[in-house]
């Protein structure tokens, strides 16, 4: 994985540290370290793959009828 790089204009650390922040948040780099502090089974991991599939859907179905 890349790191991610944020330029600095103009001595400006205010927006550089925002657009870092964005860019962490949309990269999904803090969830996959919050899964990664401890340790889970994959039977649970799968499980959880399984009922986002089923919200997705869900919500799919929801946008398509509005």
């Amino acid at each position: 994985m890349g790191g991610l790089v944020v330029k600095v204009y103009n001595n400006n650390v205010e927006l550089a540290l925002k657009k870092l922040k964005r860019k962490v948040k949309n990269s999904g780099m803090l969830l996959e370290l919050k899964k990664r502090a401890y340790f889970q089974k994959p039977s649970k991991l799968k499980r959880e793959k399984i009922n986002l599939s089923i919200l997705r859907n869900k919500w799919a179905v929801e946008k398509e009828n509005n």
